[in-house]
């Protein structure tokens, strides 16, 4: 049995070990995650699938008065239903966290409105409790919303999809998070130079269920491979990881790498993008630097001394493991010899 959206191949001794066998249909579908111990724990949605579904149930409800619940394909790919409440161009869904208890945007309700558009076209408009950025970064202009690129593409292909399913020549929606701001602070935005709400962002369109079941299963996963293995931090990590080492088997930690390289038996790689990666060989990376994030310190003359010296001194504590950095782009930025 395989996870679509990470493509894990879960081993047997996990399956026999389910303690749920009625649920396994969901984590066949890549609804859900199913851990070493066999407890299957629920996936949850992201901050842009939980915007997109409450944008195209306004949308939905201009032609139908009332949606109570919507189909949304995510960025990978698959497609999940949401309950939302729906109701002549307004509609709400609230964020579901899934088994990932700490996540702080849980139940966090997303409002949208939509009216026709007379002149025909397609206009989203990002509202309160949706963050921008305080300044300046490498990839996006001081003012500019806080919506990656999956997230919003997500966001318009639902608005397209209800646009079309209403019959209508346009419309113009406009997304609101009430209490974005007062959420926003118990996240990393303030120290990442977003300000004014949270952000609204989601690579696959889920929120993993990274508590200690699923870091058990991580670990596992890792004590189970005969050779040298590569260890990462994030999708496009992932997804760069096995286009780099296609002989390796690649395994996404999130922000566990530390549990992770005690795992490790032999030789290992750490490959992804930079921010994770630098901040955990070195949590003061950025002291002295007058950069916010590692994403700006990328952009700036200090960068590549920078990590010559996080890498060396990695490599002095860890002798057996290679580093490779890279941008969004695939592109090696940083590799320890």
């Amino acid at each position: 049995m395989r996870d679509p959206v990470t493509d894990f191949e879960y081993p047997g001794a996990w399956v026999a070990a389910c303690r749920s066998p009625d649920l396994l249909d969901d984590v066949r579908r890549g609804l859900a995650v199913l851990t070493a111990s066999g407890t299957i724990l629920r996936r949850g949605f992201s901050t842009g699938t939980t915007a997109a579904a409450a944008c195209k149930a306004a949308v939905l409800s201009l032609a139908c008065e009332t949606v109570r619940e919507v189909d949304v394909t995510l960025p990978c790919g698959i497609a999940v239903r949401l309950p939302v409440d729906g109701y002549r161009g307004q509609a709400s869904c609230r964020k579901d966290a899934g088994d990932y208890t700490a996540d702080v945007t849980g139940g966090l309700e997303f409002i949208a409105m939509a009216a026709p558009s007379l002149s025909g076209g397609v206009q989203f408009v990002p509202g309160e409790g949706i963050g921008s950025f305080a300044r300046d970064t490498p990839r996006h202009l001081r003012g500019t919303p806080a919506i990656s690129d999956p997230a919003l593409d997500c966001i318009r292909r639902s608005i397209d999809e209800a646009v079309e399913e209403a019959d209508l020549s346009g419309t113009t929606v406009i997304l609101t998070i009430p209490r974005g701001a007062e959420v926003a602070q118990k996240t990393l935005n303030p120290r990442v130079g977003v300000h004014g709400g949270i952000s609204v962002l989601g690579t696959t369109g889920f929120v993993e269920p990274w508590d200690d079941h699923v870091t058990e299963g991580v670990i596992d996963r890792i004590a189970r491979v005969p050779g040298a293995v590569v260890l990462t931090t994030g999708r496009l990590g992932l997804r760069y990881s096995r286009l780099l080492f296609p002989d390796h088997e690649a395994i996404l930690v999130g922000n566990r790498l530390e549990e992770a390289l005690r795992a490790v038996d032999g030789d290992a790689v750490i490959c992804g993008l930079p921010g994770l990666i630098l901040k955990f060989m070195n949590p003061d990376v950025l002291e002295g630097s007058g950069c916010a994030t590692v994403e700006e310190l990328s952009a700036t003359p200090l960068w590549e001394e920078t990590v010559r010296r996080e890498l060396a001194a990695f490599r002095a504590r860890y002798p057996h493991i290679r580093v490779v950095i890279v941008d969004r782009d695939g592109r090696i930025i940083g590799e320890s010899p």
